[in-house]
C-alpha cells in the first residue's frame, strides 16, 4: 500500500501546521499531526460510546437490550488487564504512560512517550482491540470501581454537578453518574461487557489521534500494519434505543442537599431546548455560547467586579457550556455565603442578557481576543490538541477548525446564538448547604 495516496493533508499554512488524515479498510478514522521541535507525542484513540448509551440493539441482533448503568465505565478499567499481563505494565517497558477516561458519550484511551512510538501505538491498538473478561476478573473489579463511586459521593463538586444535571434531565440517562451506582455495577456480568464491547468498539465507531514527533506516512504504516493482521466483521450502524424525553416542565426550579461541607456551594443549570446545528455550524453556535459567558461573566468584567466585592462570589466562581451528543447545557457555579443572592443575581443577569451583552458589546474584540489566545496557548501541547478533536459531534473538526471559526465570528453571530439558547433554555439551581 502506498501510503502517500491514501493520506489526505490539510495545511494551515498562517500557523505552519498540518494535519493528515485517513480512514482505514475496517473504518478506523486516523489523525496524525507531526510537530516540530516537540519531543513528546501524545496519542489517543476513542470509541463514539459513553455513559448515556445503555439501550442499544447489539450488533448482529435484532433486540434492544439495557445494560447497567456504569457499564462504558466500568468496560474501560476492565479493558487494561488481560489473561497473562496488564496493558499499563507494557506501557512501562516502553517508557510510556498510559490512562483511560470515560465521559457521557465517548470512551478513550491514551498514551505519551518520547521514544519507541511504534510499540506503544502497537501496545495501544492491540489491548483496545482484544478484550478478556472472565466472571472472576468482572467480580474483582467491582470493589475497585465501587470505592471509586463512594469516593465520588463524598465530593462536593462532584454532586453538586450531578446534582444540577439530574435536574435538567430527570428523564434522560445523561443524569445518572457516569460510574453507576454500587447496585448498578454489581449486575455487570462478563456478558454484559462483551456485548457492549462486540457493538461499540468496531473500528468504524473509533478514531486514532496521534500528535507530536512523528513521521505521518511512517507512523500510518506502522498503524495499517498493525490493522492488517487482524480481522473484523463488516461494518454496521449503531442502533442506539432513544431514551425518555424530559420537558421544561419536568425540571425543578430549585433543589437543596445538605453535606459535609463548610460553605454552601450553588450550581446554576441551564439546558438548551433549541436545536444545535449539525456540523461545523455547531462548533459556532458553541463557540458564540461560550463567548456571551465570557461577557456576562468574566473576571474583569462588571458584573464579576460588583458581585465580587459584594463578596456574593469569590475566586471559586466559573462557568462552561457544554455540547454533547444529543444534549446541550451551561452550568455557573461556586462556593458562596450567600447562596440565594448568588442565585438571584446570575439570574437577573441571564434574564437581562440581551441588554447586558450589547452594554458589553466594546468588550466583545478584547473577549475574543483572550479566547483566541486561550487557543493558540493550546497549541503548544500535544495533549490539548489531541483531546480537541471532536470526532463525529462536529464533523470531525479540529483545534485548527476551531481557531478559525472563532476568528470569523461576529458579535452579531454571538447575539443570533445567545437568543436562540436563552430563550429556549429552562433553569434549575442545585444548592448544597452545610
Amino acid at each position: 500500500m502506498e501510503v502517500t495516496k491514501v493520506l489526505n493533508k490539510e495545511s494551515y499554512d498562517r500557523l505552519g501546521e498540518s494535519i493528515y488524515q485517513t480512514t482505514l479498510a475496517n473504518g478506523l478514522r486516523v489523525i496524525l499531526m507531526p510537530k516540530a521541535g516537540f519531543h513528546k507525542t501524545f496519542a489517543i484513540m476513542t470509541t463514539d460510546y459513553g455513559a448515556v448509551d445503555n439501550a442499544f440493539v447489539p450488533r448482529d441482533q435484532t433486540e434492544p437490550v439495557r445494560l447497567p448503568d456504569g457499564i462504558a465505565h466500568f468496560l474501560e478499567h476492565k479493558m487494561f488487564e488481560k489473561e497473562d499481563h496488564d496493558a499499563f505494565d507494557l506501557f512501562g517497558q516502553y517508557g510510556a504512560s498510559a490512562n483511560a477516561f470515560t465521559s457521557f458519550t465517548q470512551t478513550s484511551y491514551l498514551f505519551a512517550t518520547t521514544s519507541h512510538l511504534k510499540e506503544n501505538l502497537d501496545i495501544l491498538l492491540d489491548f483496545v482491540q482484544q478484550p478478556y473478561f472472565t466472571a472472576a476478573t468482572v467480580n474483582k473489579e467491582k470493589g475497585i470501581i465501587g470505592q471509586e463511586i463512594k469516593m465520588y459521593d463524598d465530593d462536593p463538586g462532584w454532586q453538586s454537578y450531578f446534582g444540577m444535571i439530574g435536574n435538567l434531565y430527570p428523564k434522560e440517562p445523561l443524569h445518572i453518574d457516569i460510574a453507576g451506582t454500587v447496585d448498578s455495577i454489581a449486575k455487570i456480568t462478563a456478558d454484559d461487557l462483551y456485548t457492549a464491547y462486540n457493538t461499540f468498539y468496531h473500528p468504524s465507531n473509533m478514531s486514532l489521534v496521534v500528535v507530536g514527533q512523528l513521521d505521518p506516512e511512517e507512523t500510518l504504516r506502522w498503524i495499517s500494519d498493525n490493522q492488517d493482521h487482524k480481522t473484523f466483521g463488516p461494518a454496521s450502524p449503531i442502533r442506539r434505543v432513544p431514551s425518555a424525553q424530559s420537558t421544561p416542565a419536568d425540571i425543578p426550579a430549585t433543589q437543596t442537599r445538605h453535606l459535609a461541607v463548610t460553605r454552601p456551594r450553588v450550581n446554576l443549570g441551564l439546558r438548551g431546548f433549541d436545536t444545535v446545528p449539525a456540523g461545523r455550524a455547531g462548533l459556532q453556535y458553541s463557540a458564540a455560547i461560550s463567548l456571551m459567558f465570557d461577557l456576562l461573566f468574566n473576571d474583569s468584567g462588571d458584573n464579576y467586579l460588583r458581585l465580587y466585592d459584594a463578596n456574593i462570589i469569590d475566586d471559586s466562581f466559573g462557568y462552561d457550556f457544554q455540547v454533547q451528543r444529543g444534549a446541550h447545557f451551561a452550568q455557573l457555579t461556586g462556593d458562596t455565603d450567600q447562596p440565594e443572592q448568588f442565585a438571584q443575581e446570575l439570574t437577573a443577569i441571564l434574564r437581562d442578557a440581551p441588554a447586558q451583552l450589547e452594554a458589553a458589546k466594546p468588550q466583545f474584540v478584547l473577549v475574543k481576543q483572550e479566547a483566541i489566545g486561550r487557543l493558540v496557548g493550546a497549541m503548544n501541547s500535544v495533549e490539548a490538541i489531541a483531546n480537541q478533536y471532536d470526532g463525529p459531534l462536529f464533523s470531525g473538526a479540529t483545534i485548527f477548525d476551531e481557531l478559525a471559526i472563532l476568528e470569523d465570528l461576529t458579535f452579531t453571530d454571538l447575539q443570533e446564538a445567545s437568543e436562540a439558547f436563552l430563550s429556549a433554555s429552562q433553569q434549575t439551581i442545585h444548592t448544597i448547604l452545610p
